[in-house]
């Protein structure tokens, strides 16, 4: 793979079967499905990653379950500088710090910045490294295991570190040999990662479909989960896609994983290779699981549609406040906020910046307002300043309309 640099309206009807043959389908407002919180886990490659780790630790309330790790490294690993992120981050050419990065996680944790570590401890976590991995070598992923330690036990932690695989997704039937680096970045390993870490974050499972797939391709509209900004100048695709089991359209009970692609593996660059290949689906055809595919998209800053896992987009990157981090958590809200037990409506309002603060939507610091609990950044503390808020999940508020 290249370097990670180079790198709401409702459905009508929850139940309507949305199938999706071609990338021609068109996007749909994202459903919303019964699923609980309980039940929600992350996973990603390469930069997917490094924002599958990011928002294990910054959404823990939220990702309750665990997260799986293929080629990715520590939470702040970058430091926001593209040099740490291309160069001790990736091909171990220097230290990473790692008690200054765990620090920094701490304080975060403390002043709300990401929620409290102390939720991950029930976490389960599944981490892959590959011994022939040349883009982001093992040492790196030794880190992210070191990190995790402190706030999960060991017994709840996995790392696959012994087979010869370079950095792509492995499976068990498709793609390139494991020896390979190239695109899709999917290899034939006899390695069934998808089906590992789901197995290990969720639990025992029924045996995966090896048969056609009984559910549906959703692609849905990714912009509304932006506010009113354009998701195409922050890095992220205007569209993304899910695959939802019949059982979970038809309004049953089922668990939530995410799965982010890695560098130059969204579907602009590599088709469906990765929505429909990765692995996922299989088990979550058989499992009353959906699997949302959040997509990336390239700008200049990030010619290679990777997620920001370095600061290319914002400053915040990492945190509760991040413009990408805020997109896909708003996403699990949305998909969540169909759980027949506690149903949650997004609710939005347009008036002033005193008036949210008034009304504990926001709060003011320093002459400014921020949303709760995102933290986003919303304008001066005046009754002049004019903003969207949009309140998706219980306590939770941030910039912009609903979907």
């Amino acid at each position: 793979m290249p370097s990670l640099i180079q790198f709401s309206g409702r459905l009508l009807a929850a139940t309507v079967a949305v199938t999706c043959t071609s990338l021609a389908c068109a996007a749909v407002v994202l459903p919303r499905y019964n699923v609980s919180v309980a039940d929600v886990s992350v996973s990603g490659l390469s930069s997917g990653g490094y924002m599958a780790a990011q928002l294990h630790f910054a959404y823990s309330k939220t990702i309750r379950k665990g997260a799986g790790i293929i080629a990715g490294g520590p939470v702040y690993c970058s430091q926001g500088n593209v040099y740490i992120a291309t160069g001790p981050c990736m091909t171990d050419s220097g230290s990473r710090n790692l008690p200054y990065l765990i620090s920094t996680v701490n304080t975060w944790s403390g002043n709300g910045y990401i929620d409290p570590t102390a939720n991950l401890a029930a976490s389960k976590v599944y981490l892959f490294s590959g011994t022939i991995d040349s883009t982001v070598k093992q040492a790196v992923m030794n880190d992210l295991k070191s990190m995790y330690g402190n706030y999960v036990g060991s017994a709840n932690i996995v790392y696959k570190n012994t087979i010869a695989a370079e950095h792509a997704m492995p499976t068990d039937y498709n793609g390139n040999p494991c020896s390979v680096n190239a695109s899709p970045y999917i290899n034939n390993c006899n390695v069934d990662a998808a089906g590992d870490l789901l197995k290990w974050i969720h639990g025992a499972l029924n045996a995966k479909n090896t048969g056609t797939l009984g559910g549906s391709f959703i692609n849905f509209d990714q912009q509304g989960f932006w506010g009113n900004a354009d998701p195409t100048t922050h890095g992220m695709a205007n569209e993304g896609w899910a695959y939802v089991p019949a059982n979970c359209a038809a309004g049953q009970p089922c668990k939530l994983h995410v799965a982010l692609h890695g560098c130059k593996q969204n579907v602009a660059t590599v088709g469906t290779q990765y929505y429909k290949n990765a692995g996922y689906n299989r088990w979550a055809d058989t499992n009353n699981m959906i699997v949302l595919y959040p997509q990336a998209s390239p700008t200049s800053a990030n010619p290679n549609g990777c997620w920001d896992w370095y600061g290319y987009d914002d400053v915040n990157f990492p945190g509760k406040s991040g413009g990408q981090m805020v997109a896909i958590k708003t996403m699990i809200d949305r998909i969540a906020s169909g759980n027949t037990a506690a149903p949650f409506t997004c609710a939005h309002w347009y008036g002033s910046n005193y008036a949210h603060v008034s009304a504990g939507r926001a709060y003011a610091s320093g002459g400014n307002a921020y949303a709760v609990n995102s933290n986003q950044y919303l304008g001066y503390y005046s009754v002049y300043a004019y903003t969207d808020v949009r309140n998706t999940s219980s306590g939770y508020y941030a910039y912009g309309s609903c979907t």
